[in-house]
């Protein structure tokens, strides 16, 4: 809830700034109005509480009543929530309730197409760090409501050493065991290879998530097949809707998609007074 808190302020701050002039001098600050938000195309639900918390912020007086919950998948035309107060509150928040709901939903819609496509194998759909500064809670948070799931948040709730760490560390063998001496044993180590010999000085030395980065079908199949079950295997870079399925089906367990967060395109969702 801080999140949201934090993350609506700032919005609302960069918009309105020392005050919204056109509001000002064209509406009578007493002046009550009824709107409502429309879906004007298919998408997944998510952040309808996000945009309520917006016009909340403004005036804990509005009246914000959400028909449809967060997950849900909407059609076009459906009404998904009715807004009562005063009109200019209702403009002040209609264009940043409107841009972080359309991004979510955009997110969520996007999630749930892959998470489709992977359907029937054992591999998860997860996202990135790739994601807009300042809003990742909402950001990930319209993944889970896509059905997908989170990697770790940010760098300081897991262990991901990647090839620039590796680089720094003096090898693959060498990090992980620098690792394995400094984290408690609550912690796993994920490690990224490249090729089908990193995958093995992974293995030997311990790694409990093997990434496979940006490897042709063959090589993850083969990466597959020697790590055995003896670590979670995660596939990463160049994933994509027409991929993912050929992906999935190689045996890795997890895949990461940057696109989900990085390269989303938002709902479209209007905004209109009765």
């Amino acid at each position: 809830m801080f999140e949201i808190e934090r993350i609506v302020r700032t919005a609302l701050e960069e918009d309105i700034g020392l005050g919204d002039v056109t509001t000002e001098v064209t509406v009578d600050p007493e002046t009550i109005a009824r709107a409502e938000l429309v879906a004007k195309e298919d998408f997944c639900l998510a952040g309808i509480d996000v945009a309520a918390a917006v016009f909340r912020t403004l005036d804990p007086e509005v009246a914000f009543e959400k028909l449809l919950e967060d997950g849900r998948k909407v059609r076009r035309g459906e009404v998904l929530a009715w807004i009562k107060g005063r009109a200019a509150v209702l403009l002040q928040g209609e264009r940043v309730a409107l841009n972080l709901l359309q991004r979510m939903c955009g997110i969520a819609t996007l999630t749930t197409s892959y998470v489709e496509r992977v359907a029937g194998t054992d591999a998860v759909i997860v996202d990135t760090r790739k994601t807009v500064p300042g809003l990742r809670a909402l950001d990930k948070y319209a993944v889970r409501m896509g059905g997908g799931r989170n990697h770790r948040i940010g760098l300081f709730d897991g262990v991901l050493i990647k090839e620039n760490h590796i680089s720094a560390a003096g090898g693959i063998t060498a990090a992980i065991e620098r690792a394995r001496e400094k984290l408690p044993h609550t912690l796993k180590i994920e490690i990224e290879t490249r090729n089908l010999d990193e995958v093995q000085e992974a293995l030997t030395a311990g790694a409990d998530i093997i990434m496979l980065d940006n490897m042709t079908l063959e090589e993850m199949r083969q990466g597959v097949d020697l790590i055995g079950g003896r670590a979670l295997v995660e596939a990463s870079g160049g994933v994509n809707l027409d991929s993912v399925r050929d992906i999935a089906e190689t045996g890795v367990n997890i895949i990461s998609v940057g696109a989900l967060t990085h390269s989303v395109s938002a709902a479209d969702i209007s905004l209109l007074f009765d």
